[in-house]
């Protein structure tokens, strides 16, 4: 009876151990879009903390790792995001620095949803056309998607530059990219869309990822480039990013040239987004950043 009764327990603390997912936010209200991505991919409770820094998570960390027995330390996990990716990246090496040994659980960083949106957007470019040898120019590249979709394209063997309406934008942006990850990009200044129309001239891939809402490149300007094989806009907010597309292209052809709209790609983005936080609780090892989320939106897309 005693074995019975220790059996029964045993099997209800498997069936009470939860999947617990700690939100890490830079801002001041962590984001409501990565709470839900986070159930939906699979964790029973998600308890997001908001203006988190380096300086203050160490009690926080501490209660995810020295709180479960090693074998159940796969059901906590950490997601750091926010709006700034670079604080973001400082918050997400903190956070490893205080795992030690045995001691950890697995973490992820998608700050604005810069690493599951660029590596989505490269990833179905890639079935598309070729990347390796391929000149792409990201259209208001200096933000977190276009840094991080910028460094996965040359990462794959693309000649990629980066535009902004100020050189130093796009300087800034290329260094932080050779910085993190070892990748040559060339910063091109662009103030208005025939300069950006200029820019893309000879490119064979054109993604943009300006601030929503901004028209980065006219029709005109893209129709009836021979050079130019794939498009795709990260913009869903009228007016696109690049005219003369939709939102909702998945591949569609237009001129010639495969186009990729926002929410075209957009599947794929929300579909990554949850395979990743799945995968947190495999075991409490992981460490998903832009490598380890493009590897896996190129075996899904």
């Amino acid at each position: 009876m005693k074995a019975l009764i220790s059996l029964n327990h045993t099997k209800l603390g498997i069936a009470l151990m939860k999947k617990l997912l700690f939100q890490f936010d830079t801002d001041t209200h962590p984001s409501s879009f990565d709470t839900v991505v986070a159930y939906d991919g699979g964790a029973d409770h998600v308890i997001p903390h908001g203006n988190l820094s380096p300086a203050n998570i160490s009690s926080l960390v501490e209660g995810t790792i020295f709180t479960r027995a090693p074998k159940d330390k796969k059901n906590t996990a950490i997601f750091v995001g926010g709006s700034d990716m670079v604080a973001g990246q400082e918050l997400f090496i903190a956070v490893q620095k205080h795992f030690f040994a045995g001691f950890k659980v697995s973490v992820m960083l998608d700050s604005n949803g810069s690493n599951t949106t660029a590596a989505a957007a490269v990833a179905k470019i890639a079935t598309s056309t070729s990347l390796a040898g391929k000149k792409a120019v990201i259209l208001g590249g200096t933000g977190p998607v276009g840094q991080r979709a910028a460094a996965m394209l040359a990462l794959e063997g693309a000649d990629v530059s980066i535009t902004s309406r100020h050189i130093f934008g796009a300087e800034e942006a290329c260094f932080a990219m050779k910085e993190r990850f070892n990748v040559d990009l060339t910063p091109v200044e662009a103030a208005d869309c025939d300069a950006r129309g200029d820019a893309v001239a000879d490119a064979n891939i054109v993604l943009a990822t300006g601030a929503a809402g901004i028209e980065l490149l006219k029709a005109e300007h893209w129709q009836n480039n021979p050079n130019i094989e794939v498009i795709a806009d990260a913009n869903a907010t009228p007016p696109l990013g690049i005219g003369g597309t939709d939102m909702l292209d998945k591949g569609l052809d237009r001129h010639g040239k495969n186009v990729w709209g926002a929410i075209g790609f957009g599947t794929l983005k929300l579909a990554l987004h949850r395979a990743c936080i799945d995968k947190l609780f495999d075991d409490n090892k992981q460490v998903f950043d832009a490598e380890l989320i493009f590897k896996l939106a190129k075996e899904m897309a």
